[in-house]
């Protein structure tokens, strides 16, 4: 289903609730302001295949756009809305935007978007310009003279999402349009509602920022099945346990830093809030260190949930509270596709030994990257065309379940060495003195590379030597010799993006530009 149902049986229910305000969007309204939206496009002459990038804050808007787009037959891209001007245009250019939509609180940097984009012809902002001049129309003046009906022709349009660019400049994730209609809704929504019981009587809160993948995916399709999405404008530890007490959250969905940042909480903040309708916690982003999800566990109980499984392939792993249990650290057995293990010419691995991650469809796959066939091919095994790699480096055990060590492209090589920093970051996190690590490689003349660990010092504590020493005798007693970092540096606050993903290629280029000198802001 999607919204033009529920207006009809449930038209004064919440579609969508701001946390902080509690402003709401009852299922008629998003009916009739997608279906606004969706007329004033038709009218511009764009039709199902073409594109609409939307670079908007944590705004309700965002789902007037979305269904808008999935009702038309688009394709939608949802731009980092933390990105340099350029950096956006670079993204609303490559992907072919017919229609940029971006908001009042985004205006000093969206007002370069248009000029440096200037193949997207249609640019509407939410709250309206402060400019007159400006090129941007008012959004609610745009769309107001259209009417609330639907299009004669309703095709379910698709997302368009780019990779963060961690590793190097973001590329456009192409699926192709599905052949069905807009009225049976994401094609998600079924698999949410038979894995985690998402359904009409759900209240899903959503805690990071809507232009990440999972975000837009798990609102839209709870939003297909009738249920209620409760929206943070920016995530906080404490207000996203007083919102799951507020509005009777029953699903909710985070990253693993977000539970380190909780369980950082005093204790007087963590047990204020009577958290009793919270069912299913689901996470994915990145993997949880052991002992953070245990933590987790012992306070809220078996309901944690994960999955994993890339933006750029059909594949999913999926893992629930007890398998968990009996398999810690595991990202789950794979759900409706093979998953293989290979070394780097593509020959399979024996369980226990970590190699390349393939996901293998059951058929040709048809996901590409916008404008970069050479990067398509380079995710596809070299003998099986439809055996996808979204990057990670893990291995299977006896039974099947897949253990992820780190990002192939983190992995650092110190004198022939294999070291996989995230095993290095799980143990770090754990020591009360660290809000935030990242581990990577830095120049080391005789082994090629070395271990450099850059720490986010929590709230009040002092970096400086006597902290160097605490860290390192910390690193011994948990981590082989050759694993602990051979020098530790501070910094501020690491550029991690709101979903969780730590921009590391920033600090690496910092270290391999400059050689391994500390940098300590």
């Amino acid at each position: 289903m999607f919204p033009g149902h529920y207006a009809d049986i449930t038209p004064d229910k919440p579609a969508a609730i701001s946390a902080s305000s509690g402003e709401t969007v009852t299922y008629a309204q998003l009916n009739d302001r997608s279906n606004q939206l969706a007329q004033l496009f038709w009218s511009r002459g764009i039709r199902p295949g073409d594109h609409v990038a939307i670079f908007l804050e944590n705004h309700l808007s965002y789902f007037d756009v979305a269904w808008a787009a999935l009702r038309s037959g688009l394709f939608m891209t949802t731009v980092n809305r933390y990105l340099t001007a350029a950096e956006a245009a670079y993204i609303v250019d490559d992907s072919g935007a017919n229609v940029l939509v971006s908001s009042r609180a985004l205006e000093d940097v969206a007002q370069q978007i248009p000029t440096l984009a200037p193949n997207c012809k249609n640019s509407l902002m939410v709250g309206g310009p402060s400019d007159s001049a400006s090129v941007f129309e008012d959004y609610d003046s745009a769309v107001a003279p259209y009417p609330t009906t639907a299009l004669a022709e309703e095709p379910l349009g698709e997302f368009m999402l780019y990779s963060s660019g961690t590793t190097g400049k973001p590329k456009g994730i192409v699926k192709p349009l599905q052949d069905r209609p807009a009225s049976e809704g994401v094609r998600l929504a079924e698999t949410v509602n038979a894995v985690f019981g998402i359904d009409e009587h759900s209240t899903y809160l959503s805690t990071a920022p809507m232009y990440h993948a999972a975000p837009i995916a798990f609102t839209t399709a709870t939003q297909s099945l009738g249920g209620t999405v409760v929206m943070m404008e920016k995530f906080d530890p404490v207000e996203a346990l007083r919102a799951i007490e507020h509005y009777g959250v029953t699903h909710s969905q985070w990253v693993p830093t977000m539970f380190s940042r909780m369980l950082k909480l005093p204790e007087a903040d963590r047990d204020q809030f009577d958290l009793a309708t919270h069912k299913i916690a689901l996470h994915s982003a990145a993997p949880c260190p052991i002992k953070v999800k245990q933590q987790m566990m012992n306070w809220w109980g078996p309901m944690l949930h994960e999955y994993y499984g890339g933006t750029d392939t059909d594949g999913m792993t999926y893992i629930g509270p007890q398998d968990w249990l009996d398999h810690p650290g595991s990202v789950g057995r794979p759900s409706g596709v093979g998953i293989h293990i290979c070394d780097e010419d593509g020959n399979e691995l024996p369980p226990g030994e970590p190699g390349i991650v393939y996901f293998e469809s059951a058929k040709k796959l048809a996901i590409s990257y916008r404008n970069d066939p050479e990067k398509s091919q380079k995710t596809r095994h070299p003998d099986h065309p439809t055996w996808m790699a979204p990057g990670d480096i893990g291995h299977l055990d006896e039974d099947g379940f897949l253990y992820l060590t780190d990002r192939a492209s983190f992995m650092i090589i110190s004198g022939g060495v294999n070291i996989y920093p995230q095993e290095i970051e799980d143990e770090l996190i754990m020591h009360p003195s660290v809000e935030d690590v990242a581990v990577f490689g830095v120049p080391n003349e005789e082994f090629g590379e070395e271990v450099k660990a850059v720490i986010q010092p929590a709230a009040g504590v002092v970096a400086d030597t006597a902290l160097v020493e605490e860290l390192n005798e910390f690193a011994r007693e948990h981590l082989a010799a050759y694993k602990c970092p051979r020098s530790i540096d501070f910094t501020n606050e690491l550029p991690r993006l709101p979903t969780g993903k730590l921009y590391k290629r920033l600090l690496k280029d910092r270290y391999w530009t400059a050689g391994s000198k500390i940098i300590q802001d």
